[in-house]
C-alpha cells in the first residue's frame, strides 16, 4: 500500500471522524439522532476532564459532538467565537507520526505532537483554516474507524431506534465546503497540496446578480477527502460568503454534504423527521426538460422534493440543502447522491446560491419588520 510519497507527505488520507464543538451537548445529540436517524455508540469526558462527548454514527459516517464544560477548554473557546461548529476534521493514515513530521516541515501550524493514545491509536493534530484541526488517527488493524481516543462504547440506545422507513440511508461524508476571506483561497489550496498531499480538482467562478463568489476543489491522494474551498468574488458586491466570513468571525466550514444511494429516499425520511430544506425556483424544473433526463428519480419526484440534479462526464448527481438552524446562520448540510458523477454540479452551484440567497434576504426583511 503507499503511504506516502518520497518527502513524507501521506498518499493514503482518509476520513476517520468529524468533530463538532457545541454549546448544548443534550440538545445537539438530541438533533442529530431523532431528525437525522444517527445512532450514539461512545461517550468520553466528565467534570474533572472539562468536557462531555457523544460520538454518534451512521452508514460508515463517524460525527463527534463535544461539550466544553470548563471555560478553557478548547470546545468552549471555540464556541464562545464562532458558535456551534465543525472543528476537526481527523484523517486516518498508516503513519502519524511521518505524516505529522512532514506537514510541518511543510508548513503546517503543529497543534499536537504524535502521542500514544487508549485503544491503542497514535494521534497528532494539525492547524489549517481559521480554527479547525486536522487529527491524524494511526489505528492498529484491528481498530475501529472512527472512534476517538478515549471514548467508551455505549450499547444500543432504545431511544435512537427507527423503523426502516424513517432511515435516511446516510452513508459517507461527500466532501466539506469551507469558507474562507478574500485572498485565502489561493493559499489555503496550496496549503493541502504541499502539506497534506492534496491535489486541485476543480474550479468555478460563480455569478448571480452583482454578487460573485469563486470557488475551487481539493482532493486527497486517496480520493477520500474532498474540500470545496469558496472566496468571495473582491470585484463583486458583498453577499453571503461575506456574510458567513462575519458571522462566523473568521474561516470556516459552511456545510457538511452527507452522500446517500437514493436521495428522493433521504429527503422524504429527513423531512418526515423535521429537517427542512431550502426552496428550489419552480423555473429550475421549467428549465430542466430541456437539460437534463434525470436518471432512477422523475423530474415530478425532483420537483416534489425540491432536489437539484446535474451531470458531468462521468453521470449525474442529485442533491439538496438543508434550512440552517444556526443561530449565527453560519452552517447547513447537503444531501448528495451520485450516480458516476465526480464534480459538483455547476449549475446547481448557481441555483444553491441563489436559494440561500433568497433565504437570506427573507430573513433580513422579517428582522426589518
Amino acid at each position: 500500500m503507499r503511504t506516502a510519497s518520497s518527502n513524507g507527505v501521506p498518499h493514503d488520507l482518509e476520513l476517520d471522524y468529524t468533530e463538532m464543538y457545541v454549546s448544548d451537548l443534550d440538545a445537539a445529540a438530541a438533533e442529530w439522532t431523532g431528525r437525522y436517524a444517527f445512532t450514539r455508540v461512545a461517550t468520553a469526558g466528565s467534570a474533572e476532564q472539562g468536557f462531555r462527548s457523544v460520538q454518534l454514527r451512521q452508514g460508515r459516517i463517524s460525527l463527534v459532538l463535544t461539550q466544553g464544560t470548563a471555560p478553557g477548554h478548547p470546545a468552549a473557546r471555540y464556541v464562545a467565537a464562532h458558535g456551534d461548529g465543525v472543528a476537526d476534521i481527523a484523517l486516518r493514515c498508516a503513519d502519524v507520526r511521518s505524516a505529522f513530521a512532514a506537514a510541518v516541515r511543510r508548513g503546517a501550524r503543529p497543534v499536537a505532537e504524535p502521542a500514544l493514545r487508549p485503544g491503542p491509536v497514535v494521534t497528532a493534530a494539525v492547524g489549517t483554516f481559521g480554527d479547525v484541526v486536522h487529527t491524524l488517527v494511526e489505528r492498529p488493524p484491528a481498530g475501529e474507524p472512527g472512534r476517538p481516543a478515549g471514548f467508551r462504547p455505549l450499547p444500543e440506545t432504545a431511544g435512537d431506534r427507527f423503523s426502516t422507513a424513517d432511515d435516511p440511508g446516510l452513508l459517507d461524508v461527500d466532501h466539506f465546503a469551507v469558507c474562507v476571506k478574500d485572498g485565502a483561497l489561493d493559499s489555503t489550496i496550496e496549503f493541502y497540496e504541499r502539506a497534506l498531499g492534496f491535489h486541485e480538482a476543480f474550479e468555478e467562478h460563480i455569478v448571480v446578480g452583482n454578487q460573485a463568489m469563486v470557488s475551487k476543489v481539493v482532493r486527497s491522494a486517496a480520493g477520500g477527502v474532498t474540500f470545496t474551498v469558496i472566496a468571495p468574488d473582491p470585484r463583486a458586491e458583498p453577499g453571503q460568503i461575506d456574510e458567513f466570513i462575519a458571522g462566523h468571525e473568521g474561516a470556516g466550514v459552511q456545510h457538511v454534504a452527507f452522500r446517500t444511494d437514493d436521495a428522493v429516499r433521504a429527503v422524504r425520511a429527513l423531512g418526515r423527521r423535521g429537517v427542512g430544506f431550502l426552496a428550489t425556483p419552480n423555473a429550475y424544473y421549467e428549465a430542466l426538460a430541456d437539460r437534463i433526463a434525470p436518471r432512477g428519480h422523475t423530474r415530478a419526484e425532483l420537483r416534489e422534493l425540491g432536489l437539484l440534479v446535474d451531470e458531468d462526464h462521468a453521470g449525474q448527481l442529485f442533491q439538496i440543502f438543508t434550512r440552517s438552524e444556526h443561530p449565527r446562520r453560519t452552517l447547513f448540510f447537503e444531501v448528495i447522491e451520485r450516480i458516476g458523477a465526480r464534480t459538483f454540479g455547476s449549475s446547481n452551484i448557481k441555483a444553491l446560491y441563489e436559494a440561500v440567497e433568497a433565504e437570506r434576504l427573507r430573513e433580513h426583511s422579517g428582522a426589518r419588520r
